[in-house]
């Protein structure tokens, strides 16, 4: 247990969120005293100065203090998070990649300066002064932010409006899944109700937003392609019944788990002009798929991905996880390896998080004896795979409790971005949201501030209660 004492108490997320970083994995209490304690952290605000200092049994403490005239609350954060930062450090002899930047979105910062027209030698200077940032991810995060606002630029997102349905459907749920999803063999009688309530509110939304623009659809979960063609049909023609598909570009579709994709689901999309798919197996790594109850084998993997380029879909993207139980650097370059030889559209590289909710984290004594490993040298290989396959990277966000402190990376090849995505993790614009689990995000004009509406992630809540739903999103008011 770590023990961590904040007087008087303030910046509790952020001295939390930078002692979680070092200490991955160590449970902490804040403000409450805890005998034989792992690490005391001590965090005290006096008159003109912040004072640290961390104490173990097994070291000589780790102490210091900076001026600070605590006027502006997001200087005086900066100065507590690079004391703080820098006194970590020298406790566990470790530097962290993204330095004291704990947040979501760390291409947030470089995309205002590059809006003020500041120039990238100032932007690196500036952020490595103030977040520590390695060299190595500041660039990747200016190189991300300049791109997005180059593919940006060709979208009236400004007056516009991002859709997503969601399927919370599928064949198995994994080891490391948190997201709502239910087993499709339990619910395969239910879906038909679950779309009936999930078109319901499609058809209350269409009328709700009938004179804005829609920019995106998004059909997520879950996994959508559990659904049989006749269903996919039915929920896709809502939409367009619903929803004016002449300003949208993009339509994708999350095809996500080999096991659910045949050729007659395929023709479906392509026949509605579903333009992005994307197909997940995470590895290709047999042991691995196993371990994690994807439940579905590698050669599924390229046979569903053969069935899309048969139907002609052109751009495909794959989602890979680095830090899965057991895998090691040359089991994450065998799995670029096999995907470069399949050629996708796009990849999306995502660092293992540990969510609360997931089984990896409910049962993880099980697998205690099975390393997560992740690293700058790891995401090095799937940058340079990803290279190899003629893409860059246009969108990253970062999450809590990631596997080595790394990010999620989106590459693709010029012209294949996932704009859905760079829309929704940069906060662009309001993302209206259909499904159980689903959530609406809706900005403030400055985009500094947002409201959600969540609905419920129980199936059979949401179809009870789906006027409830609505009734949510009914009470807020358009400008």
């Amino acid at each position: 247990m770590i023990d961590i004492q904040i007087e008087p108490a303030q910046f509790e997320y952020d001295v939390q969120s930078l002692v979680q970083a070092f200490y991955t994995g160590h449970p902490f209490k804040i403000n409450d005293r805890v005998e034989n304690s792992y690490r005391k952290i001590s965090v005290k605000y006096e008159k003109n100065k912040i004072c640290i200092s961390v104490w173990s049994k097994e070291k000589e403490p780790v102490e210091g203090e900076m001026f600070c005239d605590f006027s502006d609350r997001r200087e005086t954060k900066n100065i507590l998070k690079k004391l703080l930062y820098k006194l970590l450090s020298a406790d566990t002899k470790e530097k962290l990649p993204w330095g004291t930047l704990t947040g979501i979105r760390p291409s947030k910062i470089p995309e205002m300066m590059l809006e003020e027209d500041i120039s990238r030698k100032e932007i690196m200077s500036y952020m490595k002064e103030t977040y520590l940032i390695s060299d190595e991810k500041l660039n990747l995060a200016i190189d991300i932010a300049d791109r997005e606002r180059q593919i940006l630029s060709k979208i009236n997102y400004k007056h516009g409006f991002s859709l997503y349905v969601g399927i919370p459907f599928c064949p198995t749920t994994c080891l490391y899944c948190s997201f709502t999803s239910f087993p499709i063999e339990k619910y395969r009688k239910k879906v038909d109700l679950y779309l009936d309530a999930v078109i319901k509110e499609i058809k209350y939304l269409g009328i709700k937003l009938k004179n804005r623009e829609l920019n995106t659809v998004y059909i997520g979960g879950g996994t959508p392609t559990t659904l049989e063609p006749n269903q996919l049909d039915r929920l896709i023609n809502a939409l367009k019944d619903n929803f004016d598909f002449s300003t949208v570009v993009e339509f994708t579709v999350e095809a996500g788990r080999p096991d659910s994709i045949t050729e007659d689901k395929i023709m479906v999309l392509k026949k509605h002009g579903v333009s992005r798919i994307s197909i997940n197996p995470q590895t290709m790594n047999e042991k691995t798929l196993e371990i994690i109850g994807r439940k579905h084998t590698v050669s599924q993997v390229k046979e569903a991905f053969a069935i899309a380029r048969k139907c002609g879909m052109d751009n495909i993207n794959m989602d890979f996880i680095v830090g899965l139980p057991g895998e090691n650097a040359q089991m994450v370059k065998y799995s670029m390896e096999e995907a470069l030889k399949l050629n996708p559209d796009g990849i999306t590289v995502h660092s293992l998080a540990l969510k609360r909710a997931s089984r990896l984290n409910v049962e993880k004594d099980r697998y205690c004896d099975m390393t997560m490993e992740n690293s700058s040298r790891l995401m090095k290989i799937t940058e340079e795979y990803a290279g190899k396959m003629k893409m860059v990277p246009y969108y990253m966000y970062r999450q809590k409790n990631m596997v080595g402190n790394q990010e999620n990376v989106g590459y693709s090849k010029v012209g294949k971005e996932g704009i859905y995505n760079i829309l929704m993790m940069g906060d662009y614009q309001n993302v209206w949201a259909a499904g159980a689990g689903a959530v609406t995000k809706l900005l403030s004009k400055d985009r500094k501030e947002g409201k959600r509406i969540d609905t419920l992630k129980n199936v059979d809540l949401y179809i009870d209660r789906i006027d409830e739903m609505i009734e949510r999103k009914k009470v807020v008011k358009l400008d």
